[in-house]
């Protein structure tokens, strides 16, 4: 990710993607460069197994503005167990990882069960707390179990990633130091009360992603998202605040380093 082809750009940061996917195959470099074109300063890569883990780590090691996370989704919380818990804490572990997760519940799709997603949940959230490293939470249709165990792990840093919930909703996460991020969901006409939860968002809590490859904002909805794609949610989201674009992704991006624990200087 180069500095030219910033130049004159928003300065702002994806603050979760899996760009690791198959969807990207063939189109990683020009990604990049898309990115880069739209004022991408860098991007949280981040795993939902062991092995994505790991390969999220990897690609972040090679290309500079990324920054790769270890965890294991809801979704995939049937593969919760010794082995997986040992392969996770040793790339949380690792120097170049920037926080546990994703994790959370999941109870829309329920791909996992129950059990298994609270008991992985939990120990993510038990694991962040030691480490002192950053969870990023997945929540969809888990609303009061979500926040009944995030409060059982008071001090706990993180993020409600791809926050699709309303104002009254964020209050509690909001209350447990918890940052809220908004992803393209935040740009479709009928999420007014998501809407609501960016305008009431605390500035030093607010971020923006794309979830990539899913849930591009519009005006890409139904097309393959890309972090290239956060700068229409940071502007929609800015509008909806009322303020400045650049002021915003200035804010944003800000965050997301003070979150993850980054430096950032020159752009990547």
């Amino acid at each position: 990710m180069t500095a030219d082809a910033n130049a004159g750009k928003l300065a702002l940061f994806d603050s979760h993607c899996h760009v690791f996917r198959e969807e990207f195959e063939g189109d990683f470099g020009p990604m990049l460069d898309r990115a880069s074109a739209e004022g991408v300063l860098g991007m949280i890569v981040v795993g939902t197994t062991a092995e994505t883990s790991e390969v999220a780590l990897d690609l972040a090691s090679r290309h500079p503005g990324l920054h790769g996370t270890a965890g294991l989704h809801p979704h995939e919380a049937a593969a919760f167990g010794d082995a997986t818990c040992a392969r996770l804490r040793a790339l949380v572990e690792r120097d170049d990882c920037v926080a546990v997760g994703e994790s959370g519940l999941d109870w829309f799709k329920e791909w996992a069960p129950r059990e298994a997603q609270l008991a992985s949940f939990r120990w993510h959230l038990a694991l962040a707390r030691e480490l002192d490293q950053p969870i990023i939470i997945h929540s969809r249709d888990a609303h009061d179990d979500t926040i009944e165990l995030v409060r059982e792990f008071p001090g706990v840093r993180g993020v409600m990633h791809c926050f699709v919930m309303g104002e009254e909703e964020m209050k509690p996460y909001l209350e447990a130091g918890l940052y809220i991020s908004f992803s393209g969901i935040v740009t479709f006409p009928g999420s007014r009360a998501n809407q609501a939860a960016a305008r009431a968002c605390p500035d030093d809590r607010l971020l923006v992603e794309t979830d990539a490859p899913f849930l591009a904002p519009v005006p890409h909805r139904g097309k393959r998202n890309e972090p290239a794609f956060c700068a229409d949610t940071l502007r929609f989201v800015a509008r909806e605040r009322g303020v400045e674009p650049a002021a915003l992704a200035q804010t944003t991006a800000a965050n997301t380093a003070r979150l993850f624990g980054l430096q950032l200087g020159a752009r990547a």
